[in-house]
């Protein structure tokens, strides 16, 4: 550990199940125009890391639009969902924030939720922040990873983490994760493999595809479960060399890939917004064999943003899952949190959560 960072305390016991390992991010959420996204090149329905052309974009939207500030994260926003609809203290989750009064907003926020967290403390880096620009049903997110991108592999040694590792029998990495510790995600797959716990993994971005393809490869052969939406799924299978565009066949692409631990079958999951989702199985050989499950459809007038619901959509699944659930069920229960999320301003999950209905 450099002289640099240091670990926190946990003051929540955790009993165990999810552990999550991702970059906390501190969010803002606004509204703005088209015109804004143009200035600064941004593409609808965009994720991407911070450049120098987006230097600004942070201060501007603070100074001159109404922004509602939230503990994000994709990895975070998941376990936070996932947390909602389990015993209390069934999940971990672990990154690097700064030494800062946006760190203590995170961990605030976090807690409200029931997510256990234990960030490494970085003392020169100031927390990261993302960027959540909503414009009508679209969105763009620019990522300044700052602390986040600081977290190292030796925090999974400290006796606090390594406990909860131990204790985990799920883990959930997001993709973003690639650009920060492949290192650490590596352990832990190596982990889940050789205990035979679940090991799952986000694609998160169709710029990971391409520009950290490397370490990407290398944690598949290690994934359970494979998440990822039309974009994502498309922008991996042109990574590969796959000229295929038909998104059954690349989710039976995703799920037959070489795999590690060959006691579980790996499942590939397609999210396609208001579309079906379509959930491939190693050994399946066929389209017709892939599972498709329709989404129950949003007034659009209900509809406030669609920024989160592909983290809810993971944390609703993982949940029911990791509790001896069907796929079925797991899907049913993330797109049920998705369709929650949607109704709100960014990942923010409502009070009145409740899966009643999917024991009728």
């Amino acid at each position: 550990m450099s002289a640099n960072t240091a670990t926190t305390t946990v003051a929540v016991d955790y009993e165990g199940v999810l552990f999550g390992l991702g970059n906390p991010l501190l969010d803002m959420c606004s509204k703005v125009e088209l015109s804004f996204l143009e200035k600064y090149e941004l593409k609808a329905n965009d994720a991407i890391l911070a450049g120098e052309k987006h230097a600004d974009i942070y201060k501007e939207l603070a100074d001159n639009h109404e922004v509602v500030y939230l503990a994000g994260g994709s990895c975070q926003n998941s376990l936070r969902g996932a947390q909602r609809l389990l015993p209390p203290g069934s999940t971990f989750y672990v990154g690097c924030v700064g030494k800062d009064t946006d760190a203590e907003k995170l961990r605030e926020a976090a807690a409200k939720d029931g997510l256990t967290v234990d960030y490494l403390l970085d003392h020169e880096t100031p927390t990261g922040v993302c960027a959540m620009m909503i414009n009508g049903p679209h969105r763009s997110l620019v990522t300044d990873l700052r602390a986040a991108n600081k977290y190292q592999v030796l925090h999974l040694d400290q006796p606090e983490i390594k406990t909860a590792v131990e204790r985990a029998q799920y883990f959930y990495i997001e993709g973003f994760f690639l650009t920060v510790s492949p290192d650490s995600i590596l352990a832990l797959a190596k982990h889940a493999a050789a205990e035979n716990k679940v090991f799952s993994m986000n694609i998160s971005a169709p710029f990971l595809c391409q520009f950290f393809r490397e370490p990407m490869d290398a944690s598949a052969p290690y994934w359970d479960f494979v998440f990822g939406n039309e974009t994502e799924a498309a922008a991996w299978a042109e990574s590969q060399g796959h000229k295929t565009q038909d998104l059954r066949e690349i989710a039976l692409l995703l799920a037959n890939l070489p795999k590690i631990n060959n006691q579980r079958k790996r499942y590939a999951v397609i999210t396609q917004g208001a579309g079906h989702t379509l959930v491939a199985t190693q050994g399946q050989i066929s389209v017709a064999e892939v599972q498709s499950f329709a989404v129950d459809a949003i007034p659009k007038e209900e509809m406030e943003d669609t920024n989160g619901a592909g983290d809810a959509f993971v944390g609703g699944f993982l949940s029911q899952h990791l509790q001896g659930h069907s796929i079925d069920r797991s899907v049913n229960a993330g797109h049920y949190l998705a369709g929650r999320v949607i109704r709100q301003v960014s990942a923010q999950y409502p009070a009145d959560i409740d899966l009643s209905h999917l024991d009728a």
